[in-house]
């Protein structure tokens, strides 16, 4: 009970704390915010002189000491980019603090669960259950990103057709996201959008290469502003695109099938060590609590399974391929 009021106790400074220093730069975020939109300074308001407008700053100073000690390592911008790819309205702050809210629940539960010579091992349950947020949102990014690409050679078919019926290029891309779904019409009409406002096409068409980090998305920016600079037929320059990725499509199906026996292998390998422990500890519980009680077994242990994990990252390193 004494360590559940302490673990409570904990979490409620920090967001103490997260609670302080937002509302402290709720002020300033509003005065900033003003002079933006009039595009202002402080110094220029003293002066009565004005520059150019500038709406968005993304160097916002880190509100918390979580978001600085991020920053510091230069994870914020990468998970950023890691929540904006998976489609997520989430921003790194939360996906931060529901990191160490699942890390400090997942070690009361484990110092509660676990028997009393095992509760040294709550720590490796807290390192899960603040990785577990993590691979949520990498998980939900691959999937969105999976669902792109199996969309995208359709789109590059109907940009086509489109340009083939007379409608500029610029409007076949406003025209993607009336008639597809998402994630492909959320990101084409947001190309859009930025285009529409006065961004140049060649950066909007940059941008989406960098919210969508596919090797068919640069291939078709690379096409579009090679036709723009050279000239040539753009419909028939997609539809060959299109039919380059299906073929890619296909091999990959291909070279999937033929590896999966590889990675049945591997899996089967990882786990047999697994099961034979958990049926030792059944068996003989004796022989398995040498390996927890005494520091010679913990060594061994750990040396196990960290030849065991890097045994399994040689297996699946051999047997994926890229295509």
């Amino acid at each position: 009970m004494t360590f559940l009021l302490i673990v409570v106790g904990i979490w409620l400074l920090v967001m103490a704390i997260w609670w302080v220093s937002s509302s402290a730069f709720r002020t300033a975020d509003v005065d900033r915010l003003k002079a933006r939109l009039l595009g202002t300074t402080k110094d220029q308001k003293k002066k009565g002189t004005q520059q150019g407008p500038a709406l968005i700053n993304p160097d916002r100073p880190s509100a918390t000491i979580l978001m600085r000690l991020i920053g510091r390592f230069n994870l914020e911008k990468r998970l950023q980019e890691m929540i904006e790819q998976a489609g997520m309205k989430m921003t790194v702050a939360r996906l931060v603090h529901t990191c160490l809210a699942a890390g400090l629940a997942c070690f009361a539960i484990a110092w509660f669960m676990l028997p009393a010579h095992f509760r040294a091992f709550g720590w490796l349950a807290a390192v899960v259950g603040m990785a577990l947020p993590v691979l949520v949102v990498s998980r939900k990014r691959r999937s969105r990103m999976r669902h792109f690409e199996e969309q995208f050679p359709e789109s590059l078919e109907f940009v086509a057709r489109s340009m083939r019926a007379g409608h500029a290029f610029s409007v076949s891309l406003e025209m993607i996201h009336r008639e597809f779904q998402e994630p492909l019409a959320g990101e084409f009409r947001r190309t859009f959008e930025e285009h529409n406002l006065g961004l140049p096409l060649d950066v909007a068409l940059q941008k989406l290469a960098k919210r969508v980090p596919l090797l068919d998305v640069h291939f078709f920016v690379s096409a579009v502003l090679l036709q723009k600079r050279t000239g040539g037929n753009l419909a028939e320059i997609l539809d060959k695109l299109a039919y380059v990725i299906r073929e890619r499509f296909k091999l990959r199906g291909k070279i999937r099938a033929i590896s999966a026996h590889g990675k049945m292998t591997g899996t089967a390998l990882t786990c047999i060590p697994l099961a034979v422990a958990i049926m030792m500890f059944y068996v003989n519980p004796d022989y398995i609590r040498f390996f927890f009680l005494d520091d010679v077994g913990n060594l061994m242990l750990g040396g196990a399974v960290v030849l065991q994990l890097i045994g399994y990252a040689i297996i699946r390193k051999i047997v994926s391929i890229e295509v």
